[in-house]
């Protein structure tokens, strides 16, 4: 072989070499990148004009797996986008209420979270209802519970907690919820409770419940209305400028469909945040892989 062609070999070689090389420490470089995003990707820096950052999740009460892996992503999210409120929107304990399993379904799945003086503000379902119709889970003071219906404010946002069981004060309840919202200076009005108005899983949609919360909804400016008793996913669009958002899959997940109001929905486990601003809510669902699956916005909305 002459002198030329060894060279050429031997260059080409090399030249393999570097390209093996190069192309190995840019697939690895793409790999860290793609890896530190996936472990951030619930880390997203605030802008200066956020008022609240909140998180709710339902359907929790189990003590199994499932409600553990929730809690795990929750207090992941939190180390790095810190909060200190969660909504509990009902079936708190599962399954007939019995207030001597709070260790197990409530303080020690959420025990990272609650030394850092997360406060969780809950309400009834209809689970734990069973035993006592309730009322240990209302004195109970882990829950901040004032009463069976209550609100209470967060800066510029008001939150209105209802009893929406088959045998709550219907009557009485009303009446206050009226008269709450009316008097109500807040920016943003939140009102949540165990069922739900609009849904796309197993119960579907509440025909009395959308002929009763809808026109006082719209009436005083509520802009959300959160959720469970479904055990699954899913916000809906504006209907008459209200956001409805179940977040039923704290602890376990049911099949759940697409309606035409449905703007996203999912059979998955998770929890969601939002950051309130002046000007909307961001919304942002949380699996149990830590990564986000959905986005939305809820933009204020006047009475």
């Amino acid at each position: 072989m002459n002198l030329k062609r060894r060279q050429f070999l031997f260059l080409g070689s090399l030249s393999a070499i570097g390209a093996g090389f190069f192309g190995w420490a840019l697939t690895r470089q793409h790999s860290q990148i793609a890896s530190m995003t996936d472990s951030a990707i619930a880390a997203n820096p605030a802008k200066k004009d956020l008022l609240l950052r909140f998180v709710s999740v339902a359907d929790t009460g189990t003590g199994a797996k499932g409600q553990y892996a929730v809690a795990e992503a929750m207090n992941f999210y939190h180390k790095q986008n810190p909060y200190d409120l969660v909504v509990l929107a009902g079936d708190n304990i599962y399954n007939n209420g019995e207030i001597e399993k709070i260790n197990a379904v409530f303080e020690r799945p959420y025990q990272a979270l609650l030394k850092q003086g997360v406060k969780f503000q809950a309400c009834l379902g209809n689970h734990d209802i069973r035993t006592d119709n309730g009322n240990p889970q209302v004195r109970y003071t882990g829950f901040n519970m004032k009463g069976r219906y209550y609100t209470f404010k967060r800066d510029r946002v008001q939150f209105f907690a209802l009893d929406t069981n088959g045998n709550a004060d219907w009557k009485n309840q009303l009446v206050w919820l009226e008269q709450e919202l009316s008097r109500s200076q807040a920016r943003w009005k939140v009102v949540f409770g165990h069922h739900p108005v609009y849904a796309s899983g197993i119960y579907g949609s509440n025909p009395e419940f959308i002929k009763t919360f809808t026109p006082l909804f719209q009436k005083y400016g509520v802009q959300l209305y959160i959720n469970g008793h479904e055990h699954h996913y899913e916000r809906t669009r504006s209907i008459n400028g209200t956001t409805y958002l179940i977040t039923g899959s704290g602890a376990g997940t049911r099949p759940v469909k697409h309606s035409d109001w449905t703007e996203y929905s999912a059979e998955k486990l998770g929890f969601a945040v939002y950051e309130v601003y002046p000007d909307r809510i961001e919304v942002n669902a949380i699996g149990t892989d830590k990564r986000v699956f959905d986005k939305g916005v809820i933009q204020l909305k006047s009475a």
